[in-house]
């Protein structure tokens, strides 16, 4: 059975309005695709961004999403330098990046991701949940105790049908360290098992980030439970990002 691929494009702290090219680029590229029908490629530019290319990419195969939410479950407030879902679906997003390892790094605990997930779907925002353990963790053993954790601690049962899982292990993001696929396969078959049993949810949406390329996507192309990929420095520019989703497809 068919099933939608996600390639989904965080531009990070990148990008200017020129940057709309390599946008464009991408839509010429998939207006050629004979089978578009089970893909979704989705753009997350910072959001000074958003609204501009949202507004000049007339094209209902790219879709786009945005980095942050605040926390602070209010549509409008006084609030300095807070941004909400109302004001993200404002800008054009229809998805928002949650709980990302840089994110966690500086200011996201348990709680804050659970405010910011719940903000994010009462403004009808699908979530792109970010989950991932270090190297340390990875070493003693621990990264599915880890990742059951930073699900459960911060995903409510119903919701789970509005969140993409993004499992971005952190010993591997910008280092060019892939996981084998024995480790992948063993993650996803484990974390698939959890959140049918804990969320009751028949078909999980899980894919992977982590030094994404267009040569390793072949080999994560084998692991059946990887729906898609939350790609960084790799979706910067067009050619590399093409060349992403068309090795997958080989």
């Amino acid at each position: 059975m068919n099933k939608t691929i996600y390639f989904i494009a965080n531009w990070k702290m990148n990008g200017n309005c020129n940057s709309i090219k390599e946008i464009e680029r991408v839509v010429s590229f998939y207006k050629k695709k004979a089978n578009t029908n089970f893909n979704k490629i989705i753009f997350c530019p910072p959001l000074n961004l958003l609204n501009y290319f949202k507004k000049k990419i007339k094209n209902k195969l790219i879709d786009f999403g945005a980095q942050d939410i605040s926390k602070i479950n209010l549509d409008y407030g006084p609030y300095t330098g807070q941004l909400s879902g109302k004001m993200l679906k404002d800008s054009g997003a229809n998805y928002v990046i949650i709980g990302h390892s840089e994110k966690r790094l500086f200011d996201e605990d348990f709680i804050t991701i659970k405010q910011k997930i719940n903000s994010a779907i009462k403004s009808k925002l699908k979530v792109i949940f970010c989950i991932g353990e270090n190297l340390l963790q990875k070493k003693k053993k621990l990264s599915l105790k880890v990742l059951k954790k930073q699900i459960s601690q911060s995903l409510e049962k119903k919701n789970i049908n509005k969140v993409i899982i993004a499992y971005e292990p952190i010993w591997s993001i910008g280092t060019g360290i892939l996981p084998t696929n024995d480790y992948l396969s063993m993650i996803y078959t484990k974390l698939n098992i959890f959140l049918k049993d804990k969320y009751k949810i028949k078909t999980p949406i899980m894919i992977y980030g982590g030094s994404v390329t267009s040569d390793n996507v072949v080999n994560l192309g084998n692991i059946s439970l990887i729906s898609g990929f939350l790609i960084g420095g790799a979706s910067l520019k067009s050619k590399s990002f093409i060349k992403i989703i068309k090795n997958y497809f080989i």
